[in-house]
């Protein structure tokens, strides 16, 4: 069962009621539907079947479905984020493991079942949504999770942009990592290697690209 089954489960065969309600079960069922099949091969009229509403109403709240897609991904990290939290992740601390919180490395020991189907739901609609050629970058408007790396590496990165570069780097990497695993492990041969290495070695990766963009200065004015 995913996690936005669950969520919205006790009323699944019932018509959300109230503005609270309406907005929740459109959020949730545009995002269920968006990683199925794709924002493109979604049409509101689906959205609305789904979550059991008008159709007028998705237009009333989010004006167009541009703006419904990006509504949906500023929903999905905020999700994300707060499921990493309630999981345990510190992201006030400087050190390497706090500092990729926002992006969990795969096998973390707070990767649980919540944290990790939050994640995904997040990078699908966003794979989807990129592939369909919509401008996520200026659809969404939230990025808890890098907004959070990236404090967290100014403490490593005095200069705000090597920490704004870092970060995307660390980003890349370790989405890189949650998205092709499966092939990366069949490319590389590594069903032998163990899972707690392998997330070594992430780790590693990542703090040599904060420690390079420390000793580089790349970024440094002058």
């Amino acid at each position: 069962m995913r996690v936005g089954e669950f969520m919205v489960g006790t009323r699944k065969n019932d018509k959300p009621i109230g503005r609270e309600q309406v907005v929740a079960a459109m959020l949730e069922h545009a995002a269920d539907l968006f990683a199925e099949r794709g924002p493109a091969a979604t049409s509101t009229r689906d959205i609305a079947a789904r979550a059991g509403i008008n159709q007028a109403l998705i237009f009333r709240h989010f004006g167009n479905k541009e703006q419904l897609v990006g509504a949906v991904l500023d929903d999905l990290a905020a999700k994300a984020a707060a499921a990493r939290h309630a999981a345990g992740v510190d992201t006030t601390e400087p050190g390497i493991t706090d500092a990729i919180a926002g992006v969990l490395l795969p096998g973390d020991p707070v990767d649980t079942a919540v944290t990790r189907t939050a994640d995904r739901r997040h990078w699908q609609v966003l794979a989807r949504a990129l592939l369909d050629g919509y401008p996520v970058g200026r659809l969404q408007h939230q990025f808890p999770g890098m907004s959070e790396l990236i404090d967290a590496t100014r403490a490593r990165l005095e200069d705000d942009t090597q920490a704004r570069l870092a970060a995307a780097n660390v980003v890349a990497l370790v989405l890189g990592w949650h998205m092709f695993g499966p092939f990366l492990h069949s490319a590389a041969a590594m069903d032998e290697i163990p899972e707690p290495l392998i997330r070594h070695a992430i780790a590693a990766a990542a703090t040599n690209v904060l420690d390079t963009a420390a000793r580089t200065g790349i970024g440094e004015s002058g």
